[in-house]
């Protein structure tokens, strides 16, 4: 509960009213003051003050002045008369809140007024400001478009001038053109008059000059076909190559076997099958079994399997020979968990890399791996021995050649 303050003191003239509130520690800062016509309220925690007036004052016109702790309002009255007490006698508690209510209210439509009234004159002080920027901006435009103005009838005057300079300068050199002819017509008739007086000596010296330049033309053209070479003979060129030498030794050879299988792969890129219906859409590169390998084993690397095994789909469409194909293939089946897919194309993987010799020993190891791995994940351990044995045969090199790669 605040503590209501009640040693005030007040004096009153027929004009004023003037009241003094004591209030310890008071400042501006941390003091609430309301004032309205009927009603005057203190607040400052924990004191409160409160008067409901006697008569009503000019709130816009009065004051209050803060400072010792003490507030002295000066009141200014709206009838000049002798007040009979400060505060209105006989008020019960329903009357203080409906005037506590009255006088919020007027406050706050004064407020709002005058906060409109505030808007008003700011929109209008923006209204002449943009009216003052506007003529400003006018008269800018004027002065500039005076100095343009200017400055074209200046480059028209000017360019007059120079119009008439060249007109002078063309009739001098017509004229400096004309007397020029004049005098090369003379020189002409007199060349003509002399001519015709050595006619005879000119006619002989002209038919020797033909003759000569008809001989030199003789002997440049013998000078060109002699300078042309014959054409060159007709012959062959043989071409030998060295015969491929395998580092096994002779009891160990296997020459009929590595012929075999590099005559398989020859026979294996020569065969193309074009006679797809997609083929007509697709470039010149995507038609080679080779260039869709490649791309395969680039989606294989960025984990597109998918992606993968339809480009290798498309290669083998068009050379099912190659056995790199199926066993990437088969590579990403056991990625994807198609463990009967990847079985299938590791047997025939298996299948093309025949012979077994040397050269796909590699790709033969990578092929029993995967289908080893494909029936170990089906738990049919007792299915593919052969594979089972083989894994464990290149077990000190299953780290590098590993079915996460192809």
């Amino acid at each position: 509960m605040p503590l209501q303050v009640s040693d005030y003191s007040w004096q009153q003239t027929e004009s004023a009213v003037f009241l003094s509130v004591p209030l310890r520690g008071v400042s501006v800062r941390d003091a609430d003051v309301f004032c309205a016509e009927n009603y005057l309220k203190v607040n400052f925690a924990p004191f409160l003050f409160e008067v409901f007036l006697y008569a009503p004052i000019d709130d816009e016109s009065s004051q209050a002045k803060i400072g010792n702790d003490t507030i002295v309002f000066t009141l200014r009255k709206k009838e000049a008369v002798m007040w009979e007490a400060l505060s209105v006698s006989g008020v019960d508690k329903e009357m203080m809140q409906r005037i506590r209510e009255k006088s919020i209210l007027k406050a706050q439509e004064r407020a709002k007024e005058a906060i409109e009234a505030k808007a008003a004159t700011r929109r209008e002080d923006q209204k002449y400001a943009l009216n003052v920027m506007m003529k400003i901006e006018d008269e800018e435009r004027k002065k500039i478009e005076q100095i343009k103005e200017n400055e074209r009838i200046k480059a028209t005057r000017e360019l007059e001038a120079w119009k008439k300079q060249q007109r002078k300068a063309e009739e001098q050199k017509r004229t400096q053109r004309e007397d020029k002819l004049h005098q090369q017509e003379k020189q002409i008739e007199e060349g003509k008059k002399l001519k015709h007086k050595s006619f005879p000596r000119n006619s002989t010296t002209r038919n020797l000059a033909t003759k000569g330049r008809n001989s030199e033309n003789i002997f440049s053209e013998k000078l060109k076909e002699d300078s042309i070479p014959a054409p060159r003979s007709t012959g062959s060129i043989q071409v030998n190559f060295t015969p491929r030498v395998f580092p096994t030794a002779l009891r160990e050879s296997r020459v009929a076997e590595e012929e075999e299988w590099l005559h398989k792969q020859a026979e294996a890129r020569r065969t193309m099958n074009t006679d797809i219906p997609e083929l007509s859409d697709l470039k010149e590169e995507e038609k080679n079994p080779e260039w869709l390998k490649d791309k395969g084993n680039k989606l294989f690397a960025t984990e597109n399997y998918l992606a993968a095994i339809n480009a290798y789909n498309l290669a083998i469409r068009l050379n099912n020979k190659i056995p790199l194909l199926y066993l990437n293939r088969a590579a990403c089946h056991l990625k994807l968990k198609n463990l009967h897919k990847a079985i299938e194309d590791s047997s025939k993987a298996l299948e093309l890399l025949t012979p077994p010799v040397p050269d796909n020993a590699n790709a033969r190891m990578k092929a029993h791996v995967r289908r080893g791995t494909a029936f170990c994940q089906l738990e049919l351990y007792v299915e593919d021995n052969t594979s089972i044995n083989e894994i464990f045969s290149w077990s000190l090199l299953l780290y590098k050649y590993r079915p996460t790669g192809l």
